[in-house]
């Protein structure tokens, strides 16, 4: 199982304060073979007048050398566990959570806006301090 990201403790508790309960911690998924884990799997429940919600949240601080060095792999990571989620548990929709200070500074720019546009990337915006979620970008 991989190591937890350094914010993992921080998105956890901020989709907690917003109703989301955690269901599992990573969520664990095989497909061809292998074994994939998602940081985060959660549920709103259900009520009278809505379905539930279930989502999958992969993690990400971008605390490496550099944000695009960090980007690649991220992109790719969200692309495979989409589709192993479309197949295993299509009730789910998967997000990629990046850190506020790391959505402003290099999401905004136009090469990053292409990419999670053509990749359709859903994402959480979080702060690392308050440790709120600030933003869903669906």
């Amino acid at each position: 199982m991989p190591a937890k990201d350094i914010f993992h403790n921080v998105v956890k508790k901020a989709l907690i304060k917003q109703g989301w309960v955690i269901t599992d911690d990573p969520l664990t998924l095989r497909a061809g073979g292998i074994n994939l884990y998602v940081d985060l799997g959660a549920e709103k429940l259900m009520t009278a007048e809505k379905k539930g919600e279930k989502i999958a949240v992969e993690i990400k601080s971008f605390a490496g050398k550099t944000y695009l060095a960090e980007f690649h792999p991220a992109v790719g990571q969200f692309i495979h566990y989409r589709m192993v989620l479309k197949e295993e548990e299509p009730e789910r929709t998967l997000y990629l959570a990046v850190p506020a200070n790391v959505y402003k500074d290099f999401f905004r720019l136009p090469f990053t806006q292409n990419s999670v546009k053509t990749n359709q990337l859903k994402l959480i915006i979080y702060d690392t301090k308050t440790e709120e979620i600030t933003q869903w970008l669906t």
